[in-house]
Parts: structure tokens; C-alpha cells; sequence
């Protein structure tokens, strides 16, 4: 590994110089360190670029990392990723993204993760996005999901975009069986004049199936922001989309949450808010003594953690 993957290890996986379980980490396109575990078997994929991790059933208690870093400009990095877990397993994947380039040539990763949770599986699915360099290159990361969640089965998903991407656009699509639930929680951040878009599709097919989507963004200066998100209920169901948004400057977001409801019984709601600082806020915090830009970023802290 390179210095610069070392160091957007650290931020995007928590790396402190080793892994606690199995670990496949991709370097610029290639594998740069891979470590399976008793239950936990990563190859490599004979078709296409990427890898297939197999989760046994009944695994407990294990973590799997799949960090993945762009280090200089020039490189457009595409991976597939598939992730088979068993069932009754229960397990954390930490998938970081890094991309960094000094230079004014652009630094791309485009990650397509299909997750394939069996039954009675629980999984936690933990993802940090950022961009780094001081080179004036585009740094995109477009991520492509697909979940499928069999009966019971669980995947919580937390993604976080922390600075730096110039682009992303941020795909999602899922289809959940009966008793299955997803749980997603989004955080973005986006300034200067960067994009991000979010579409997600959730269809849930069986009786007592859920799904709970949340995503939270702050978009300063002049940057842009669109959410979409469809909620498909084809079943006695429960499912939630909410979108909580915060302008600053001239920044613009659209919203845009979609239900449909193919069966009586489900049930489906959608909320969203767009909205800027309140001025009281700022104010409260300035009588402490901060200034108000120390104010700011104060809330804005506390609105995405």
C-alpha cells in the first residue's frame, strides 16, 4: 500500500494499521491486501473486475472491510462486488471509498454491490465516501447497489459523504421478502460547486416486509443536491422516506419522494424539508462566543451526525 491509501484508510475504515477480521483492499484498481477468516470467504472474480465474498450461515459477531482508494489522477476504477450471506448470520461490512489526485486529471471509483441477505440474516453495512488532493481533477464516486433481503432477513445500511467528491451520483434498488426489513440512513455534504444524486427504489414484495429511509444533506455555496426516492408497496407492508435538507448560499436541492401502494394494506409515507439555518440558532450559539461561521458549522455538525 501506498502512503496516500494509508491515509484515506484511516478516514473512510477507522484503519489504525490493522483489520479485526476479513479484508480485501483495492489500491488503484488492484488488490493491495486480502485476509478470508473461518467464516468469511473473499475470491476473486474470473468474469469481471471485483470480488465475491461469502458469509457462511450462522456466522456471528464478524467484520468484513472492502475499502477501496484512488490515489492519483487518471484512473477510472470499476468493481463488482457481490456479497453472499447465509442464513441466520449476523455481521458488520465496512466499505470506505477514497478518491485523491494532485493534479488536474480526474479520480473516479464506480463500486456495483449486489448484496444477497438469506434468511433470517442481520446485516450492518457501514460506507464513508471523501474526496482529497489539492489537483483540480474531478474526484467522483458513483456507487450502484442492489439488495435483495429474503424472508426475515435484515440489512441496515449507513452511508456518509464527508467532503471532497466533486460528483456522485448514488444508486440504490432493493427488493425486500416478507418479514425482511431495510434500514438506510444517508448523510451528504456538498460545497464549492459539487453534485450529488441519490435515487433509491425499494420494492416490498411479501406480507409484513419494511423498509425506513432517511437521508439528511447540508448543500453550501453553490452546489447542487437532487433526492429521489420510490417506495413500491406490492404487499401488507410498512415503508418511511424521509429527506431533511439544509441550503446555504446559494446552493439549490431538489426533493423528490414517491409511494405506490399495489396492495390495500400497505402502508406508506413520505416526508420532506427543505429549508435554511434558522437565524435564532446562529444567534444562541454567538452568545457563547462563537463567531458566525463557528456557529454554522456547529449546527451543521450536529444535523448530519
Amino acid at each position: 500500500m501506498n502512503d496516500t491509501t494509508k491515509s484515506l484508510l484511516k478516514i473512510v475504515s477507522d484503519w489504525d494499521g490493522n483489520f479485526d477480521g476479513a479484508f480485501n483492499i483495492r489500491e488503484d484498481g488492484g488488490c493491495a491486501g486480502r485476509q478470508s477468516s473461518e467464516n468469511i470467504i473473499i475470491t476473486t472474480k474470473t468474469d469481471k473486475p471485483g470480488i465475491d465474498i461469502n458469509i457462511l450461515p450462522g456466522t456471528n459477531g464478524e467484520k468484513v472491510y472492502i475499502p477501496a482508494c484512488v490515489t492519483h489522477g487518471d484512473v477510472d476504477d470499476l468493481v463488482y462486488n457481490d456479497f453472499y450471506v447465509g442464513e441466520n448470520a449476523d455481521v458488520t461490512i465496512v466499505a470506505g471509498c477514497g478518491v485523491h489526485t494532485q493534479t488536474d486529471e480526474a479520480a473516479r471509483h464506480n463500486g456495483i454491490h449486489r448484496f444477497f441477505v438469506g434468511k433470517g440474516a442481520h446485516v450492518v453495512y457501514l460506507e464513508k465516501h471523501i474526496g482529497t488532493g489539492k489537483g483540480t481533477g474531478i474526484r467522483s464516486i458513483d456507487p450502484v447497489t442492489e439488495i435483495y433481503i429474503e424472508e426475515n432477513g435484515i440489512l441496515e445500511m449507513e452511508t456518509s459523504q464527508i467532503g471532497g467528491v466533486d460528483k456522485t451520483t448514488r444508486i440504490t434498488k432493493s427488493k425486500v421478502a416478507a418479514g425482511g426489513k431495510l434500514l438506510i440512513r444517508e448523510r451528504i455534504m456538498t460545497e464549492k460547486e459539487q453534485t450529488a444524486n441519490t435515487e433509491f427504489t425499494v420494492e416490498l414484495n411479501g406480507d409484513g416486509a419494511a423498509a425506513d429511509i432517511a437521508s439528511r444533506s447540508v448543500a453550501r455555496d453553490e452546489s447542487y443536491q437532487s433526492y429521489i426516492s420510490t417506495i413500491i408497496g406490492n404487499a401488507p407492508c410498512s415503508g418511511h422516506s424521509e429527506c431533511d435538507a439544509i441550503i446555504d448560499k446559494n446552493a439549490k436541492v431538489d426533493a423528490a419522494p414517491r409511494l405506490c401502494a399495489n396492495n390495500a394494506d400497505a402502508e406508506l409515507i413520505h416526508e420532506a424539508a427543505i429549508g435554511k439555518i434558522a437565524g435564532e440558532q446562529i444567534l444562541k450559539l454567538r452568545t457563547l462566543g462563537l463567531t458566525e461561521q463557528e456557529a454554522e458549522n456547529r449546527i451543521i455538525e450536529g444535523f448530519l451526525s
